[in-house]
């Protein structure tokens, strides 16, 4: 073939190949989003691009070589090249990802229908509340990763076989961890096992999603957009010795901006959350309403809205909830604590988590 020819396919193919390769990883990204999220869809689109663009790159190579090595001679080189190339693109290739009725039948510990994620590395990044704070950085659905803080209580260490329930706690600051705006929200959580009120609790702490100046607003319109994903699920249940995702296991918590995402979370998704705790928060009733109206199937939501006795705004958004939350006909059972006071407001909070994790340990599976 002359050159001229080989050097217009090599460019042929270069772009049908990029073009191919792109095309590729933007729907296998759309698909660990839609397995992410526990919605349909369809896996034969991806495999047929990463095919085409893996016997495209393949051509690439053998037109290179055969550029490189002229009109003639080197067809045995070329050859060998090409069935070398071929071999790496399939290993390049994106693997192929497991339908949530596989993951269920095969018994895999974690979510039904969660997505294989590679293991995320936890690095321990100080001590908190007699315990140990873990960081680590999980892909989000939209692939990039966001930063997940997980604080190990003192007993996590005592034993080397048992498994702890978790907590997962809500910031209401985008692009933020919960701990990084109330940093003494682990010593309530201490407090409450200290004096016998609860029994120890993994704490996880995603980073709000962004996007937005009101991540709490985002997750009551939308419940899907809990920064509590089966991909943050399944990366805590492989590095931590955790009790499997689930109602009998985990549980919710926020406070002040970080309340209304826990509300909505755990009214939304009872089939994940035994029970929810929202501390101090101003909430869009109506929104909370809606939520729990879409719940899936017939399990009953647990909610406890905690507020300080002064705190009349916070007393005040939590009845309308329960309200707004009867008149709908939710199934949801809500208890609220409007006794608590102290000389200080940071003391508060910390009397209100401690009531707030007593309450969530009550929802636990004896």
């Amino acid at each position: 073939m002359p050159r001229s020819l080989l050097v217009l396919s090599l460019l042929v193919a270069v772009v049908a190949g990029s073009w191919l390769a792109r095309s590729a990883m933007v729907r296998w990204r759309d698909l660990r989003a839609a397995q992410t999220y526990e919605l349909a869809a369809e896996v034969r689109p991806v495999l047929v691009r990463a095919a085409a663009a893996a016997l495209c790159l393949t051509c690439v190579s053998a037109l290179g070589v055969a550029v490189l090595l002229g009109e003639h001679g080197g067809r045995g080189a070329v050859r060998a090249v090409a069935a070398e190339a071929g071999g790496a693109d399939r290993a390049a290739a994106p693997p192929p990802l497991s339908s949530p009725s596989r993951s269920a039948a095969s018994g895999a510990p974690g979510v039904s229908g969660a997505p294989a994620a590679a293991a995320v590395a936890f690095a321990s990044v100080g001590r908190a509340a007699g315990g140990e704070l873990m960081q680590g950085a999980v892909p989000g659905p939209d692939g990039r990763a966001r930063t997940v803080r997980v604080w190990l209580p003192a007993e996590y260490g005592r034993s080397t076989a048992e498994r702890f329930p978790v907590i997962v706690l809500h910031s209401g600051t985008p692009g933020r961890t919960a701990d990084a705006d109330l940093p003494d929200v682990f010593d309530g959580v201490a407090s409450a096992v200290q004096q016998g009120k609860a029994r120890p609790f993994v704490v996880v702490a995603p980073e709000a999603p962004g996007g937005t100046g009101h991540p709490c607003d985002l997750v009551a319109a939308a419940p899907q957009a809990v920064a509590d994903d089966a991909a943050l699920r399944s990366a805590v249940g492989a590095a931590f010795r955790t009790l499997p995702a689930g109602p009998a296991g985990w549980s919710v918590l926020g406070v002040d901006g970080g309340a209304p995402c826990a509300a909505a979370a755990g009214l939304a998704r009872p089939d994940l959350y035994g029970a929810a705790a929202a501390v101090s928060g101003r909430y869009d009733a109506r929104a909370l309403a809606g939520a729990a109206a879409e719940a899936p199937g017939a399990v009953t939501a647990r909610l406890l809205l905690a507020a300080a006795k002064r705190d009349t705004d916070g007393l005040a958004s939590g009845r309308a909830v329960q309200a707004a939350l009867r008149d709908a006909g939710a199934r949801a059972q809500v208890r609220t604590s409007e006794v608590v006071q102290d000389y200080t407001p940071a003391r508060e909070r910390l009397r209100l988590v401690r009531v707030a994790v007593q309450y969530l340990a009550e929802g636990l599976a004896k």
